[in-house]
């Protein structure tokens, strides 16, 4: 009856191989790969697996594992159907591993000589922080925009959110200046303050703030993103509803969203919440060249492609450019 195929493809991708697989999109990929490679094309002379990858021809043992020496050591992505950028990806993600491993075994203690020592650098970062750190939020004027709105309810939760990392922020900072002068006790149990020294000394955020905010690379871009974050929400109540939002600088974009559907169902007294669905269309303007707000729904920026590419002329995903990981989309008008 010749070979059943099936067996096969079950047994590589399900049981052998399968088994050690943890991710759902890996086991679909792997099955893909399987079916598309074990059939009757096996057998076909001008079969390859990829470009230079053959089923060897062999009579003995030994030719076949002298073939499988010739073999190249690491693949490039393009054997299993990725676009070369992953390479890049893996390249900077195992630099960034060997990296972190290393800053982490460093000697933390601070080492006799006459460089400037790590209190003092992390001293330094603490007092320009807290210079450039925001004042505390005054809810006053909300009340005067009209609380009952949908989208003033969101940026009240967004307001609340991002006075809880300034606060955290400001003490935490206070606290470990005070702990370098020797004013107050760092000791083992105040750990959050240990940490913070260190992470602060790496240019890497302290745990007590990550808990609190969002993800970054270094404390610098971090720093950076508090301060926009706080200029977008601190511009919306005192100068009005901007006309374009930077979507990735709300902690809930979700909840923007949600608020610009309710926003919408209000204006159209027939329509009902569960039956309002959101749309979107990517325009071909940047920020700066927005100048009115659409006369329904909102324009938002910041959302960036991963993987794929942005053909502006015709509106269209394309493939990735070699060596380009990241590329920023236009506006979007989101709609109800």
């Amino acid at each position: 009856q010749g070979i059943s195929w099936n067996t096969v493809r079950y047994m590589i991708g399900e049981v052998q191989y399968g088994g050690r697989v943890t991710d759902d999109y890996d086991k679909r990929l792997l099955n893909c790969f399987a079916r598309v490679w074990f059939n009757e094309s096996i057998f076909d002379s001008a079969f390859c697996f990829y470009t230079g990858y053959k089923i060897p021809v062999c009579k003995t043992l030994e030719q076949y594992f002298d073939y499988i020496q010739l073999l190249p050591a690491m693949d490039s992505p393009e054997v299993f159907g990725l676009h070369p950028n992953a390479d890049i990806t893996y390249q900077k993600n195992t630099s960034a591993d060997v990296l972190d491993t290393i800053t982490n075994i460093q000697p933390k203690e601070s080492a006799g000589g006459s460089g400037e020592t790590r209190e003092s650098v992390v001293y330094r970062t603490a007092e320009e922080m807290l210079e450039k750190l925001p004042p505390d939020y005054v809810k006053a004027n909300l009340v005067k925009m009209g609380a009952l709105n949908s989208m003033n309810i969101f940026l009240r939760q967004e307001i609340d959110r991002m006075q809880k990392v300034i606060t955290v922020v400001r003490t935490s900072l206070n606290d470990l200046k005070l702990a370098i002068e020797g004013t107050i006790v760092m000791s083992e149990a105040s750990k959050n303050l240990r940490d913070a020294l260190d992470n602060m000394y790496d240019a890497r955020i302290p745990q007590v703030w990550r808990r609190v905010s969002w993800e970054s690379s270094t404390l610098g871009f971090w720093f950076t993103e508090l301060l926009d974050r706080n200029d977008q929400l601190s511009s919306w109540i005192f100068h009005g509803r901007p006309k374009v939002f930077w979507i990735t600088g709300f902690f809930n974009p979700q909840g923007f969203l949600t608020a610009m559907k309710q926003e919408a169902t209000r204006a159209h007294k027939d329509w009902a919440l569960d039956k309002v669905a959101v749309h979107n269309e990517v325009l071909k303007l940047t920020k700066d060249e927005i100048t009115v707000s659409p006369p329904e729904g909102v324009y938002i920026y910041g959302l960036y492609l991963e993987g794929a590419g942005w053909d502006k002329r015709r509106g269209i995903l394309v493939e990735s450019t070699p060596k380009i990981l990241f590329v920023q989309l236009p506006v979007l008008h989101m709609f109800a």
